[in-house]
């Protein structure tokens, strides 16, 4: 009795679940049984023939060329191979000696005719395979411009079926939208921010903590602001799927992964100003460091003059810098007073239009660099940079536009509420605990730096700006002025509005808010 393997093989894991390698081995068997073929090993595969290394095929041919059988029996030509090299193998263990057997083939493997025949039907399986890529390619490509995901769900999103966008999971959409929150504040690391989510409850398809490098591909992901980003082929495409994040919180987490951001990562001692203040001499980073029970910044720069600061001195020069920056208390009074007859419902109009136009200019420029692509002035990888860079900037434009379309008319408790807060910022600060003062620092002053013994803070520009309009506004006079100073003053209420929706105010009344929440 002749001593052969069998070799059974499907496509995919969820094909070997099914009947097909059943079927295989019950033919193998009675095809081994009427030729007296004793089947002493069995190998089975759960993996496309398509391409060449399959593990347990490899392992198969190497016991075979040690001798571990005189033969092979396979259900049929398409289960062995369907790609040349690994058709050239099982004509290079026939030409040694080894038998090889078809059992829903009835040709003889190892005449002319026979070889020419399998030949023939292995060249139509490796044909039927690169047929079957290329449409499979064509219906991808075809989803992805229609903006549709047509691979699995990223985690946060949940698959509704073929030809239908990836909805937002309910449970996991919020969680990876605080990921995304926490590390724009830049004072976490991907490992610290690993670690917060798996206590928030973040877990992956698997059930568990989602891993460091898991963390890592969420961040790096365009797909949670609406962008399609194919990884392998470096192409992008505008998604129909609803974001979990904006485009400026994606791009302000890219900044940080880039070193494009002052702030620093959660460590071991966060020090209030860590990564906030810059050497004056040199530029580089001041460090904090804690010696004999003091926090103590300095530069590391070799032979730097900047010598070491205290802590206690860098929070009184910020402190000193917001209240320099508290508004006139004789502007801001007149200006309360004059708001009944100034402030009329917001134009915003023209704002739309200015948008809408930066829109349609990135809309156009989106085109052209599909025209020069097609007309070869600029190559593929450059076409696919430029293209995720505008696809970015088209998304983000969206935002503003939606955004201004929701924010309400500018009224007097707006603007009321505006001065108040900034005129409470200084003390505000004072009594602010060290992560939020670290927070106010950021949000309220620029060009931070220490020099010798000194720290040198100052207001953030839109604070000085807030600062100079509120003065101006305050004393201005609007009915007995020209027509060039009644348009000035417009302009000037229409760059307050500006301030009262812009990201820094937003953010400094949460800090505030959670101040007096406490």
């Amino acid at each position: 009795m002749k001593q052969c393997f069998a070799y059974t093989r499907v496509s995919t894991v969820k094909q070997g679940e099914g009947v097909s390698l059943q079927a295989q081995k019950e033919a193998i068997q009675a095809f081994a049984k009427r030729h007296n073929i004793e089947i002493v090993k069995s190998f089975e595969e759960k993996e496309t023939a398509a391409k060449k290394g399959r593990p347990v095929f490899s392992a198969m041919l190497k016991e075979l060329c040690q001798g571990g059988a005189a033969g092979l029996v396979m259900h049929k030509i398409d289960r062995s191979a369907r790609n040349f090299a690994d058709w050239a193998k099982i004509g290079e263990l026939a030409d040694a000696g080894i038998v090889i057997h078809f059992a829903s083939e009835s040709l003889d493997f190892h005449s002319r005719g026979g070889r020419l025949t399998a030949d023939i039907q292995a060249v139509i399986a490796a044909d039927y395979i690169r047929n079957l890529r290329d449409e499979t390619i064509k219906g991808i490509n075809g989803r992805l411009e229609q903006g549709l995901y047509p691979f699995k769900a990223p985690l946060g999103y949940l698959d509704k079926g073929k030809g239908k966008p990836k909805i937002p999971d309910p449970a996991k959409a919020p969680l990876v939208l605080m990921a995304f929150e926490l590390y724009a504040t830049g004072k976490f690391s991907i490992r610290s921010l690993q670690k917060r989510m798996a206590a928030e409850g973040l877990r992956n398809f698997a059930g568990n903590p989602v891993s460091v490098t898991g963390m890592e591909t969420i961040l790096n992901s365009p797909f949670y602001c609406g962008i399609i980003h194919i990884k392998r082929r470096d192409t992008t495409y505008p998604g129909i799927h609803q974001p979990i994040i904006n485009a400026q919180l994606f791009q302000t987490v890219q900044d940080i992964k880039a070193g494009r951001h002052v702030g620093k990562k959660v460590t071991r001692h966060n020090h209030t100003f860590r990564g906030l203040f810059r050497c004056a001499e040199c530029g580089t980073a001041a460090i904090a460091e804690r010696q004999k029970g003091h926090v103590y910044y300095r530069c590391h720069t070799p032979a730097c003059p900047t010598k070491t600061v205290r802590e206690e001195l860098v929070d009184e020069a910020v402190a000193e810098a917001l209240r320099f920056a508290q508004l006139p208390k004789t502007s801001a009074a007149n200006l309360i007073q004059r708001l009944s007859d100034r402030l009329q419902p917001r134009e915003t109009k023209p704002k739309l239009d200015s948008l809408q136009l930066r829109k349609d200019l990135v809309d156009s420029r989106l085109n052209k660099l599909t025209d020069a692509l097609l007309d070869e002035l600029i190559d593929t990888d450059t076409f696919n940079t430029k293209k995720k860079a505008l696809l970015l900037e088209q998304v983000k434009l969206a935002d503003e536009i939606a955004d201004r379309d929701a924010q309400p008319d500018v009224t007097e408790a707006d603007v009321t509420n505006f001065l108040e807060l900034v005129k409470s910022l200084y003390l505000t600060y004072r009594i602010a605990r060290p992560e939020e003062k670290q927070q106010l620092a950021q949000l309220a002053t620029s060009n931070r730096t220490i020099s010798g013994k000194s720290a040198f803070v100052q207001p953030h520009n839109w604070l000085l700006r807030a600062s100079d309009l509120i003065d101006v506004l305050g004393g201005a006079h609007y009915a007995d002025s020209s027509r060039r100073e009644r348009d000035e003053t417009e302009r000037h209420f229409e760059q307050l509005a500006e301030l009262l929706y812009s990201r820094e105010v937003k953010d400094l009344a949460k800090i505030v808010s959670r101040d007096d929440e406490v």
